[in-house]
């Protein structure tokens, strides 16, 4: 499964604090089909709580995050 997540669009959030990142992701998943995946950078500290919190509260899902660093990479299907 993990090598068949392909983003159809990316978001780069890097040097962004919140709330820059998750209004950013927001703006962006609306731009995608459902069953999409979005791919967003960040390097904010709270974005990863924040982002995996949002995706979850609005119906959205992680379905991969990987930590680099400081840089965080989500992929996030548009369920709705």
């Amino acid at each position: 499964m993990e090598k068949d997540i392909v983003p159809v669009a990316e978001l780069d959030c890097i040097g962004l604090f919140c709330p820059i990142p998750i209004a950013r992701t927001k703006e962006e998943i609306d731009k995608i089909e459902v069953g999409q995946i979005l791919k967003v950078e960040a390097d904010d500290p709270a974005a990863e709580e924040d982002i995996k919190r949002w995706a979850k509260r609005v119906g959205h899902e992680v379905v991969k995050l990987e930590k680099s660093g400081n840089v965080i990479v989500f992929w996030i299907k548009r369920k709705k």
